[in-house]
């Protein structure tokens, strides 16, 4: 589960980005109207923990600050017709749903990124399969791809989406493993990592 990663990582990183389906979770722990947007209500008090730990440890944790919204997810899921509108992520309308991060956000992920030294980016921004909701996946990406930071790719999407965009290249490693980034970013123990530790 990408949240419980974050009480790791809080202690490791400086700054941490939230997009994709986990920035809801967060803006409804802030007090936010979500809408329709996907949200793991067992998790919002977990969210309100987080962002406390964040701040009380001086590390930056950025949301959404604009958000693309739509009526309802895609169906079939690449449907190029689909109509969107950019709100602030603090008023997402309760009959939309929010599918990909907005063009402030886009921008101000892609300066933090700039501005690092390491970057680990595990997940899309949106829905990146969908061409109208691939922009904050396609920003994040492009700012990767230009940065002179290590670059570290945690499998499953974020690996297929800078497949696509033809970024692979500039990454320095891209994990195949999704599942086991997120278990080794959780300072969960992996077999394959002790045994190597123990030589």
């Amino acid at each position: 589960d990408k949240l419980n990663v974050i009480n790791n990582l809080l202690e490791k990183c400086d700054t941490l980005i939230i997009g994709g389906g986990m920035a809801f979770t967060f803006l409804k722990a802030k007090g936010y109207e979500v809408g329709k947007s996907l949200v793991d209500d067992t998790k919002v008090d977990y969210c309100k923990e987080m962002m406390e730990k964040a701040q009380k440890l001086g590390k930056t944790l950025l949301l959404p600050v604009d958000t693309v919204v739509a009526d309802s997810f895609p169906n079939p899921i690449d449907d190029a017709n689909i109509k969107v509108e950019t709100c602030a992520s603090s008023a997402i309308p309760a009959d939309k749903e929010g599918l990909d991060i907005g063009e402030k956000t886009r921008e101000l992920y892609a300066e933090a990124v700039k501005n690092a030294k390491t970057v680990v980016w595990n997940g899309p921004m949106g829905v990146f399969e969908n061409p109208v909701l691939a922009e904050g996946t396609k920003a994040v990406a492009k700012a990767l791809a230009q940065t002179d930071a290590t670059t570290i790719i945690g499998g499953g999407d974020s690996a297929a989406a800078v497949n696509q965009l033809g970024y692979a290249s500039k990454m320095s490693h891209i994990s195949t493993g999704g599942g086991a980034s997120l278990e080794f970013l959780e300072g969960k123990a992996l077999p394959g990592v002790v045994a190597a530790d123990d030589k």
